[in-house]
């Protein structure tokens, strides 16, 4: 591991962040907004390793595993807009607000984050510009793009098989906060699935704080959204994302106007 304890100052981190974020399919005319805030564990170098292994840069608490390849299937199925965040959230969670004391964090599950210790006030704002605005910027242009009419936000996300020592027994959790509408229709139609066990507001819920994006981008202005939440291990192979995207994208078109029009994802 590289020494990490020193920040990089603001021209270098203003560099190393300039791609904080992607957007792709912008033109998307689905009903659909795609939000995928962990997509990446990509630390700029102006950060080195914030003291960890590679093997640990490279679990969940760097990113979410496996999301951002099911929500590129989703913005294609669905021909919906996708913003993805870039930077790991070991650098910066955008998940979060900016006065979350999660935003940056200084311990994972796995124990200290050297490269978080210490930060002072001027160096958490750098960040702030560097990764947060920026990923929020392009949610809300996504956003006022489409009108603010007819938008179903749905964000994107995976978690780990066992947290803490303690196992997870559900392979996707769908989560919502004060309109349940999107969730109940996703919990409705994953539960006839045989073996398929459906968390409700788990592993996580609003109040954990990972609602966030979807309730500044799309509650807040009264649209429906839903948070998904896939086991990681369920979406390791290319074929089980696909998979797993074609069955939530049938699900979530039968909820909006193009799946009420009949149309089916798996065969066109």
């Amino acid at each position: 591991m590289t020494g990490t304890k020193a920040f990089p100052d603001a021209d270098a981190a203003h560099e190393a962040h300039a791609d904080a974020v992607k957007v792709v399919n912008p033109e998307g005319r689905g009903p659909f907004v795609l939000f995928c805030d962990h997509a990446s564990n990509f630390i700029p170098a102006a950060y080195g390793d914030l003291g960890l292994s590679a093997e640990l840069r490279a679990e969940h608490i760097a990113w979410d595993p496996g999301a951002l390849p099911v929500a590129l299937h989703l913005s294609k199925l669905l021909d919906a807009p996708l913003v993805a965040g870039a930077v790991s959230r070991l650098v910066l969670d955008v998940n979060r607000s900016e006065t979350s004391p999660t935003l940056i964090p200084e311990v994972s599950e796995f124990g200290p984050i050297p490269g978080n210790a210490g930060m002072d006030a001027a160096e958490r704002e750098r960040r702030l510009k560097a990764v947060h605005a920026p990923f929020h910027a392009a949610c809300a242009a996504v956003m006022a793009a489409r009108g603010g009419q007819g938008v179903i936000g749905v964000a994107v996300h995976t978690f780990t098989p066992v947290f803490k020592g303690e196992s997870r027994p559900w392979q996707i959790g769908i989560l919502f906060d004060r309109d349940r509408k999107v969730g109940d229709h996703l919990i409705s139609g994953l539960g006839r699935e045989s073996g398929l066990t459906v968390g409700e507001n788990q592993p996580y819920g609003p109040w954990d704080g990972v609602y966030w994006t979807l309730d500044r981008h799309v509650q807040a202005s009264g649209l429906p959204s839903v948070m998904i939440e896939i086991r990681n291990d369920e979406v390791r192979t290319e074929e089980r994302q696909r998979a797993w995207a074609e069955r939530l994208a049938n699900l979530l078109l039968s909820f909006g106007q193009e799946g009420r029009q009949g149309r089916n994802v798996a065969t066109g």
